[in-house]
């Protein structure tokens, strides 16, 4: 690209997040002030910390398919890291590109929200077309990231698409919506299997995506039972809007109780050992104790237990598993 000549009492601006991109005369190249203050807007709004909460399961999958398939034989060491890396990659690329197409696609639904009213898009912080973009960078990162993996995870990205931005309509129509979320979670385990395996002929990945599914399904359960007379007044669905906030934590409490004999049946077809064992039995313990922090009438620690709880469950998890195969 070729720059024309610039006045030297005037600078030629660009925008983008709102941020102005300046241009000065005698540069060889332009001088861009980079919108970090965006960048951390955007990344503080999509809870980009919380991705490594979501990475354990996905590499949960990827271990569980590198012992599954004496990984150091087959790939090698350098193999191996190249496949983590690529995994990371991808999962935190979903993340971002889902987190980032709910905010945008759910703009006008959030500023009616008292509880979402004051986020970046709705106080003006950040564009939504910023937040669309930086989505589809993200769709890209992982799309990248698949097709540095193998064919067959290349061959179910489109699904994988699908999943990421059908989320966020799925509230206009069903209330099921909080299946289609622990489906999609659901399948960054099974998806690192197949990034390992290029398949998913054996049970383990189906346990694992059915595992998280029901987890993140029931949790998400319990989130939404803050949003029950917004959710009625505009005319969503959720579990919590149509049948109340006691029958959804109760649902809530069945789906961790299955969570846990879907993880237990991991162990056994995986043949892990006690430590895997005593990681289950205390990540049960950890769900004990979040369904106690949230009753129909009291819902003020809801927060505590979606977020710090997911992230210790989610670390326990992966490092049980880890010991659990080579103790």
């Amino acid at each position: 690209m070729v720059y024309g000549s610039y006045h030297a009492s005037e600078a030629s601006h660009r925008y983008m997040c709102g941020q102005t991109l300046r241009f000065t005369q005698g540069d060889s190249a332009p001088r861009i002030t980079l919108p970090m203050s965006k960048l951390r807007t955007f990344f503080e709004m999509i809870k980009f910390e919380h991705t490594i909460f979501a990475l354990p399961f996905a590499y949960l999958g990827m271990v569980l398919a590198w012992a599954q398939t004496d990984a150091v034989a087959t790939v090698g060491g350098r193999g191996m890291v190249w496949q983590f890396i690529w995994i990371t990659v991808a999962m935190a690329g979903a993340r971002t590109a889902a987190m980032a197409f709910n905010r945008a696609i759910d703009a006008e639904i959030d500023a009616r929200n008292p509880r979402t009213a004051n986020r970046p898009i709705q106080s003006g912080h950040i564009s939504k077309q910023a937040v669309w973009a930086a989505g589809l960078i993200a769709l890209l990162l992982m799309l990248l990231a698949a097709w540095q993996l193998n064919s067959f995870v290349l061959k179910l990205s489109p699904l994988a698409v699908l999943g990421l931005v059908g989320y966020a309509y799925t509230k206009r129509f069903t209330w099921l919506c909080h299946l289609w979320l622990g489906l999609v979670d659901g399948a960054a385990a099974a998806g690192a299997w197949a990034a390992v395996t290029a398949s998913f002929d054996h049970a383990i990945p189906w346990l694992l995506w059915a595992a998280v599914a029901v987890w993140i399904g029931g949790f998400d359960l319990i989130y939404a039972c803050q949003d029950i007379e917004v959710d009625r007044r505009q005319g969503l669905y959720s579990i919590p809007a149509r049948f109340g906030i006691a029958p959804a934590l109760r649902l809530a409490q069945i789906a961790h109780v299955i969570t846990v004999l879907l993880l237990a049946a991991v162990g056994l077809s995986a043949g892990l050992g006690w430590f895997y064992w005593v990681g289950l039995m205390i990540v049960a313990g950890l769900l004990v104790y979040e369904h106690s922090l949230v009753k129909p009438d009291d819902l003020s620690k809801v927060n505590l237990a979606f977020f710090a709880m997911n992230g210790y469950i989610s670390i326990i998890a992966l490092l049980s598993t880890l010991l659990g195969l080579w103790l």
